[in-house]
């Protein structure tokens, strides 16, 4: 793919994005209503590309705080770090969720996307968090959503951009790096699980995890996503499956503008 038609790639998904936003703020898959979860999604993704959510956005988030899951909130705070900064009620929640045994909230997916949200809101990271995170990693190099389970290119991608983003860039790092890179197919995408199909979520995950461990992505995965993009400037989940086009699509943007999280 060209230079010119990349950027009028970007472009569409980009405006595929802002063109879910809805009358309260939110931000909706088609025929769907506003979801934190989503909002926050697709938040992040304008912040990568350089867009600004509308200030009704922002709005919406303050007031989704409560009876949130902990990577609901999590999302949440990076979301407003982003547009203003974190709120006081929501980074209270955050730091009410850091575990004496080093888990924030239940699991180490969320421990993963509790340092990210972390970081993104400039707060520091404590010592046995990072400890916590090391400990999940498997023989594999990969990281598990839960201990006792397979690690997955999605969750090992995540906690290499926590851990990069905790100021670690040894062994740990290098190791999940090597899981990721032995997830890539032949058609240029990545796979949740070994043997398993592309797919465009794992795909951007893998990327922004690469670019946050200073790894060079491959092209090969770029023109990947690239080919998963429909007519609305959406993108596709894969070759076989079209659902969530909203999730999908915000997911992707900050991986095809090369961005890792947290954004900086």
């Amino acid at each position: 793919m060209g230079v010119k038609l990349a950027v009028l790639a970007v472009a569409s998904l980009l405006s595929f994005v802002q063109g879910r936003a809805q009358p309260d703020g939110g931000y909706a898959e088609p025929n769907g209503g506003s979801t934190v979860a989503l909002t926050a999604t697709a938040v992040l993704a304008l912040r990568a590309a350089g867009a600004q959510p509308s200030p009704a956005t922002r709005a919406y988030l303050l007031a989704h705080e409560t009876g949130l899951t902990s990577t609901e909130l999590e999302l949440v705070v990076m979301a407003e770090a982003v547009t203003g900064g974190a709120s006081d009620t929501a980074l209270g929640s955050l730091r009410g969720l850091v575990q004496p045994n080093g888990l924030i909230g239940e699991t180490l997916n969320s421990t993963y996307w509790g340092v990210l949200a972390l970081r993104q809101a400039n707060q520091p990271v404590p010592g046995a968090v990072v400890s916590t995170m090391l400990h999940g990693q498997t023989s594999s190099g990969g990281f598990p959503w839960i201990r006792g389970v397979r690690a997955d290119t999605d969750d090992t991608s995540a906690a290499v951009q926590a851990l990069a983003a905790a100021g670690l860039h040894g062994k740990a790092v290098l190791r999940g790096v090597a899981f990721i890179r032995s997830r890539e197919a032949g058609d240029g995408g990545f796979a949740l699980q070994a043997g398993g199909r592309s797919n465009a979520q794992s795909t951007a995950w893998a990327i922004q995890a690469l670019l946050a461990a200073g790894a060079k992505p491959p092209a090969a995965a770029f023109r990947y996503l690239k080919r998963l993009q429909r007519a609305d400037g959406s993108i596709r989940y894969s070759a076989q499956y079209g659902t969530t086009p909203l999730w999908v699509s915000a997911q992707a943007l900050p991986a095809l503008m090369r961005r890792s999280f947290p954004l900086k």
